[in-house]
């Protein structure tokens, strides 16, 4: 085992030191939170899934072509990634109404949106992540247009196939958050998607009853987080077998 420097510690991940220049380890934790921080507690092995369940759906967007940070698992908490330079924004897809959106308009949670809808957010959790305009991000230097039509254009695309890939397994993608990256290719400097895509930062609902799947069930008191978070790796196909939620503690990061 190797000893790795911490390089931050996040409210779902902790991020070390990697193996090579260039390279991080992402190490998923099993802490929730919700409200920027308002409420937290923890769920037993929710690291664990979703560090398997953003492993398989990063790979399946790499097959199609969507750049990403995602290089590897190295194990049940941990993957390796490369380093990027995170733009301070959170990228919002909405598909059909729920939670902000919803309030804000006063639109009935479960109303399909007449087309997938956009929307910005300032990472600042002291100002409690504002949405902001293409205007506000270009004004204040977080990206260029061309960095805004080419993390829009990827956003569109990481929606078709996952809508997609959960219709088939029975789940509405109802929306969901991605972070994207500044990544060195050789000579040139790319957008790539960063951060996870896990039942902590997608709304998933099962498209027969509208259960949700999802972190709702943490942030609205309805029990049975980690439970929901396992049906939806079953229905991946990649659900673990129980027991293997805390094979590494944060500080060891075997590479």
């Amino acid at each position: 085992m190797a000893r790795r420097r911490q390089l931050y510690e996040g409210k779902a991940k902790i991020l070390f030191e990697g193996p090579e220049p260039g390279t991080i380890v992402q190490y998923f934790k099993d802490d929730a939170t919700a409200g920027n921080g308002a409420k937290s507690g923890v769920i037993t092995g929710k690291g664990v899934l979703n560090n398997r369940i953003s492993e398989h759906l990063m790979l399946r967007l790499q097959e199609i072509g969507i750049p990403t940070h995602f290089i590897r698992r190295i194990n049940m908490r941990e993957q390796l990634v490369k380093e990027v330079e995170i733009i301070p924004l959170e990228v919002v897809v909405r598909n059909i109404a729920a939670g902000s959106i919803a309030k804000r308009f006063g639109i009935e949670e479960g109303k399909r949106l007449p087309r997938s809808i956009v929307e910005f957010y300032y990472k600042n959790d002291a100002l409690n992540d504002p949405l902001v305009s293409e205007d506000h991000i270009i004004a204040f230097g977080w990206a260029c247009p061309h960095d805004l039509e080419e993390m829009t254009g990827l956003a569109m695309r990481v929606n078709d196939f996952l809508c997609g890939l959960f219709a088939g397994i029975g789940i509405q993608l109802v929306d969901f958050k991605l972070e994207f990256g500044r990544a060195w290719e050789g000579e040139d400097m790319r957008i790539v998607l960063a951060d996870e895509i896990s039942p902590d930062n997608c709304r998933l609902w099962d498209t027969q009853t509208n259960e949700k799947l999802d972190k709702d069930r943490f942030r609205r008191d309805m029990g049975s987080v980690k439970e929901a978070y396992q049906e939806v790796a079953r229905r991946l196909g990649i659900l673990l077998e129980e027991g293997n939620s805390t094979e590494h503690k944060p500080t060891d990061t075997p590479v």
